[in-house]
């Protein structure tokens, strides 16, 4: 099937449906999308793996919207269609897909996310929503608030749900389950199938059918990669060379931290270079915006931590950087995963210092090849980065990280839990050390007689 062209009629959506895509540039099928949307219209279980950029957001939305479109709308505070996302960025990006594609059918539909007022969701919630997309934490509150019920929801999408799983989001996916109607369809979607992911597909899915249009966590062939060796203290010159040399109109790069991320946009303004920060610090409203105006092409390059590598959503995007490499090398892929996408091509480039051959070498062993390397004039490091040798051995899964007890984070404030990482300060009280000095009482006066 991945070889041969489907249209989306061809598929059996609808001619509104039809009409959606082809006014949004597309008439064909990606292989995702023409293997998952007849199994959803058939009302199965799935279960994808697909890497971003393969168009698997529509491959569950335009099916889903087919089948709620037969059925009677939301009634006040329900939703009939939920769809789980690990970031704020990517609950918009779904969102926006929803009503695209939607736009010629009476369904309605609305996002969630912490980083914002709570108030304005609780009172769009109130007249119900037919799809509801959300971010786990925000949906816990709203729920906790009796803003939303599940008493008639049809269809369950998790998407990213390998993310979610990274994030430490298990106990709050675990505790959405449990208040949905055990009869629904479920479709759970992750760009890698690990262990941990099939254990968590066990008690959601119901005899799923299974599908994937990728090798497990190998890179698009169509994003070229190649990486330039260079000491740590010259990364930010050689970025800038590189960016004025080539004549870089639209890059996004990557930094391990928000700090670096900051510092990073204050070089390239420096620079002359219009950039600008997106991570988990940012309020949501300097997220989106900076997200806006990169689209737009107002901001030439946009500098993102690993928080927002599943949640951009850019069309035709030529140039990713990997400033610093990640510490986990399946971020790698989803990093690089931002160019390339729906058949364009792109490049992504990795700025490598010598302290950072063990990340370079478990991502190699993870996408199984060597990336190319090329020296560039004048940013030749004094530290030499060692050579690397690909590594054949089966690589061992990843323990998921525990999930947060309910006591360790205000639900109130829970745009941290999703896709935000508020570094607050503890209080006076909380950074000061016990005591070990006891204090005397005071003796009790004798009693009178």
């Amino acid at each position: 099937m991945n070889d041969i062209k489907l249209t989306f009629g061809e598929l059996g959506l609808s001619e509104s449906l039809v009409q959606a895509t082809k006014q949004s540039g597309y008439t064909h099928a990606s292989p995702i999308q023409a293997q998952s949307i007849p199994i959803v219209l058939k009302g199965q279980d799935l279960l994808a793996a697909a890497q971003t950029g393969t168009g698997k957001t529509a491959g569950f939305t335009l099916p889903m919207l087919q089948l709620l479109a037969k059925g009677k709308a939301a009634s006040h505070n329900q939703a009939r269609a939920l769809v789980l996302t690990p970031t704020r960025e990517l609950a918009a990006q779904v969102s926006e897909s929803v009503r695209t594609y939607g736009k010629n059918l009476s369904l309605t539909s609305a996002v969630v996310f912490g980083g914002v007022k709570i108030n304005p969701q609780m009172m769009r919630l109130r007249s119900g929503a037919d799809i509801l997309v959300a971010t786990p934490g925000r949906l816990l509150d709203l729920y906790n608030q009796k803003a939303i019920r599940f008493d008639h929801l049809e269809i369950l999408v998790l998407d990213e749900a390998d993310r979610m799983l990274d994030m430490g989001f298990i106990h709050d996916i675990k505790k959405i389950i449990a208040l949905l109607p055990k009869k629904r369809q479920n479709l759970l979607f992750s760009a890698t199938f690990s262990d941990e992911i099939r254990t968590l597909a066990k008690g959601i899915v119901h005899n799923p059918q299974e599908i994937s249009v990728t090798p497990r966590n190998a890179a698009a062939v169509s994003v070229k990669q190649w990486l330039a060796p260079v000491d740590k203290k010259q990364k930010s010159e050689l970025l800038i060379h590189l960016i004025k040399e080539n004549s870089w109109h639209q890059a996004l790069v990557f930094t391990r931290t928000k700090h670096g991320a900051n510092k990073l946009t204050k070089q390239l303004d420096k620079a002359g270079i219009s950039a600008a920060a997106i991570h988990g610090n940012k309020s949501q409203g300097a997220r989106t915006k900076a997200l806006a105006d990169f689209k737009k092409m107002k901001t030439q390059i946009l500098v993102a931590t690993d928080i927002a590598a599943r949640g951009l959503d850019i069309d035709q995007l030529p140039q990713v950087v990997n400033f610093d490499l990640p510490n986990v090398a399946e971020d790698y892929v989803h990093r690089i995963g931002r160019t390339g996408r729906a058949g364009a091509t792109g490049t992504a480039v990795s700025l490598v210092s010598a302290d950072e051959i063990d990340q370079l070498r478990s991502i190699e062993r993870l996408i199984k090849k060597l990336i190319e390397r090329e020296y560039v004039s004048g940013f030749e490091p004094e530290h030499e980065l060692p050579e690397s040798r690909l590594d054949s051995r089966p690589i061992k899964p990843n323990k998921p990280k525990k999930p947060k007890k309910l006591g360790q984070s205000n639900r109130q404030n829970s745009g941290n839990r999703d896709g935000g990482q508020g570094n607050k300060k503890p209080g006076p009280s909380q950074n000061r050390k016990p005591s070990s000095r006891r204090r005397r009482r005071k003796p009790k006066a004798p009693a009178k007689t």
